[in-house]
């Protein structure tokens, strides 16, 4: 299980990429778990600023599927779900997944517009640009589009 820990100075361990009226998400880290919980990080960035959200609720979400990228979309898709219909944001995430199941848990608070500043609504993780690898040099990457 993986619990990434974000401080200012050091680099993140996620980023956003444009594409078209869209937005990537890409999350990176020394194992796969770590790289999905980092990618949720980047959808929650998104929306407003991770490090602004607190962690006192949390949800349990399970995901499967046939392979790792097919994974990653279920994975926030049902991120983008739980926010939605709880009224959430979540700044950190606890990921596991063996023999293509997910069970992770999201922390978060409720959305206060004035504190959160939200600044679109995420519809749903997309197969464009899709991919979940590892580099050469051993770092797990986890990528998608999303539709916002």
């Amino acid at each position: 299980m993986t619990t990434p820990d974000q401080t200012a100075t050091q680099p993140r361990d996620w980023e956003l990429f444009p594409h078209a009226a869209d937005m990537g998400v890409r999350g990176f880290g020394a194992t796969v778990e770590e790289a999905f919980a980092h990618a949720a990080l980047a959808l929650t960035a998104i929306i407003s600023e991770p490090d602004s959200v607190g962690t006192a609720q949390s949800v349990e979400v399970r995901c499967e599927a046939p392979d790792t990228e097919l994974l990653l979309v279920d994975w926030l898709n049902a991120l983008v779900y739980e926010m939605a219909v709880r009224g959430l944001l979540f700044g950190r995430f606890e990921v596991t997944i063996e023999d293509g199941k997910l069970t992770g848990r999201a922390f978060g608070e409720p959305v206060e517009r004035e504190r959160h500043e939200p600044a679109v609504e995420v519809k749903g993780a997309t197969y464009t640009e899709l991919k979940v690898y590892r580099e050469p040099g051993g770092r797990w990457v986890a990528q998608c589009v999303v539709d916002v």
